[in-house]
Protein backbone atom coordinates (compact mmCIF):
# COMPACT_ATOMS: atom_id res chain seq x y z
CA UNK A 1 0.00 0.00 0.00
CA UNK A 2 1.39 3.06 -0.95
CA UNK A 3 1.96 6.34 1.69
CA UNK A 4 -0.93 8.30 -0.70
CA UNK A 5 -3.48 5.52 -0.56
CA UNK A 6 -2.96 4.97 3.46
CA UNK A 7 -2.67 8.87 4.37
CA UNK A 8 -6.74 9.00 2.69
CA UNK A 9 -7.67 6.05 4.37
CA UNK A 10 -6.86 7.52 7.59
CA UNK A 11 -8.58 10.44 6.48
CA UNK A 12 -11.78 8.89 5.10
CA UNK A 13 -11.80 7.35 8.54
CA UNK A 14 -11.77 10.82 10.37
CA UNK A 15 -14.10 11.83 8.32
CA UNK A 16 -16.44 8.79 9.36
CA UNK A 17 -16.06 9.41 13.03
CA UNK A 18 -16.61 13.55 12.61
CA UNK A 19 -19.73 12.59 10.30
CA UNK A 20 -21.73 10.32 13.03
CA UNK A 21 -20.40 12.67 15.62
CA UNK A 22 -22.48 15.18 13.69
CA UNK A 23 -25.37 12.91 13.11
CA UNK A 24 -25.99 12.56 16.67
CA UNK A 25 -25.87 15.41 17.82
CA UNK A 26 -29.49 17.14 19.32
CA UNK A 27 -29.37 20.09 16.59
CA UNK A 28 -27.90 18.68 13.81
CA UNK A 29 -26.52 21.42 11.19
CA UNK A 30 -26.92 20.00 7.77
CA UNK A 31 -23.99 22.01 6.11
CA UNK A 32 -21.88 20.70 8.37
CA UNK A 33 -23.37 17.46 7.15
CA UNK A 34 -23.25 18.41 3.54
CA UNK A 35 -19.39 19.40 3.68
CA UNK A 36 -18.40 16.07 5.55
CA UNK A 37 -20.36 13.83 2.98
CA UNK A 38 -18.74 15.77 0.48
CA UNK A 39 -15.39 15.74 1.10
CA UNK A 40 -15.85 11.94 1.91
CA UNK A 41 -17.05 11.48 -1.67
CA UNK A 42 -14.13 13.39 -3.08
CA UNK A 43 -11.73 11.18 -1.05
CA UNK A 44 -13.17 7.99 -1.65
CA UNK A 45 -13.77 9.26 -5.52
CA UNK A 46 -9.16 9.76 -5.07
CA UNK A 47 -8.90 5.96 -3.14
CA UNK A 48 -11.23 4.49 -6.43
CA UNK A 49 -8.93 6.91 -8.95
CA UNK A 50 -5.55 5.15 -7.00
CA UNK A 51 -7.60 1.61 -7.49
CA UNK A 52 -8.17 1.59 -10.78
CA UNK A 53 -6.12 -0.66 -13.00
CA UNK A 54 -3.92 1.92 -15.52
CA UNK A 55 -4.97 1.77 -19.12
CA UNK A 56 -2.54 1.17 -21.88
CA UNK A 57 -1.84 4.24 -23.97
Amino acid sequence: MTNTKFRMLERLQRLDALLRIAQRRKQVDPAELFSLHLAKSTIRDGLSRLSAPMQPA
